[in-house]
């Protein structure tokens, strides 16, 4: 293993997802902020002056305070994160009663409906450390970059991280296949063909289909084979800003689609069988790749033919080598469900860890 990449990582917890606070009695405001709270994947507490319990002021990520209402939040306790929305653009008793209940600014509709939802979607994922993003990519066919995802996917998550796989080859089969979720519950990239602008991480991750302790996104069985680049843009971005670790399994092609998820990686793999016509097939994929994405990595793969080594695979390429997966002829593929690649014990499962030890590591040079 060669190589490190700094993040924090974050692990997987069972925590209550905070919601915004409203206060107002304009119910065409209210109907308003309502749909902008959902656009960003949360379900607000609506209360029509200042609650009672001063806990439920202080605890929420978020307070919008219609300027109907403004007036009863003078003398309440001050805090950040409070934003003063009405519909009237230029009244000066506005920005006074903002100043007046300590709001950190005034938010006017329809114009700031965009900055409105981003703010709300920040406020309930948080805004911590974006997770680590990896991706795998084959340097030819059959190189085994489809078995590394899944296997780094699986070792991310039994050791705690959250952890979200990105299915990215929509003529690989899909990936849940891979690991015995074919027919789990849970949204397909179709599902996603649409998407634009913000997607809402915890929406996301509560919608996919769930499986060995992380989160998938795949392709169906269907005929779709292709999604806009800015939904995958979108998509990806939500998965980030959950934190934990991202792992996106890429196709050998690269048209605007996968640009745009290379754009939003850390690092990427390019898995390389060691012989000469693989290391020739990888050379033209990371002369595409390598002008998108600035760290490239090799894991060489064996057997090796004759006189070749794990060395000689990334001196090739001209790239730096992160490590030498296992061979193992012996992996199981009929029962992926019960023992998916990287299960525990395996050596592919410890080229993993260490892998994650490393990549992981707080502190560590990138």
């Amino acid at each position: 293993m060669a190589g490190s990449l700094r993040s924090k990582g974050t692990p997987v917890a069972g925590e209550r997802r905070p919601v915004p606070l409203i206060l107002t009695e304009d119910m065409e405001l209210l109907d308003d902020l309502l749909r902008l709270c959902a656009a960003a994947g949360t379900e607000p507490e609506v209360h029509h002056t200042v609650p009672e319990r001063r806990s439920v002021w202080e605890a929420a990520p978020l307070i919008l305070v219609g300027d109907d209402v403004a007036g009863r939040c003078r003398g309440v306790s001050r805090r950040h994160g409070v934003l003063l929305v009405g519909r009237e653009q230029d009244d000066p008793e506005v920005w006074r009663l903002a100043v007046e209940i300590g709001a950190d600014g005034v938010v006017r509709l329809p114009d700031a409906e965009r900055f409105l939802v981003d703010r709300i979607a920040d406020a309930v994922e948080g805004v911590g450390a974006p997770a680590t993003t990896v991706g795998i990519i084959g340097g030819c066919g059959g190189a085994g970059a489809s078995t590394l995802a899944c296997a780094l996917a699986v070792t991310a998550a039994r050791e705690g991280h959250r952890t979200l796989l990105i299915d990215g080859d929509p003529l690989g089969g899909g990936i849940d296949v891979a690991l015995g979720g074919e027919r789990a519950e849970g949204r397909r990239w179709p599902d996603f063909a649409s998407a634009k602008g913000r997607v809402a991480g915890g929406a996301l991750e509560e919608s996919l289909p769930e499986l060995h302790r992380l989160r998938v996104l795949s392709w169906d069985r269907g005929d779709t084979v292709t999604v806009p680049p800015e939904a995958l843009r979108a998509v990806l971005a939500a998965g980030r800003r959950r934190g934990g670790v991202v792992v996106v399994d890429l196709p050998r092609r690269v048209d605007e689609a996968v640009v745009e998820a290379l754009a939003q990686l850390d690092l990427g793999l390019l898995v390389v069988p060691g012989g000469l016509r693989p290391v020739a097939a990888a050379s033209r994929v990371a002369s595409v790749v390598d002008m998108v994405l600035r760290d490239l990595r090799v894991v060489a793969r064996g057997p090796y033919t004759s006189g070749l080594d794990d060395g000689w695979v990334a001196a090739s390429l001209g790239l730096p080598l992160a490590g030498e997966m296992p061979w193992d002829p012996g992996a199981p593929s009929e029962t992926p469900d019960d023992c998916p690649p990287g299960r525990a014990g395996t050596p592919l499962a410890r080229f993993c860890a260490t892998f994650w030890e490393r990549a992981l590591m707080p502190g560590a040079p990138s």
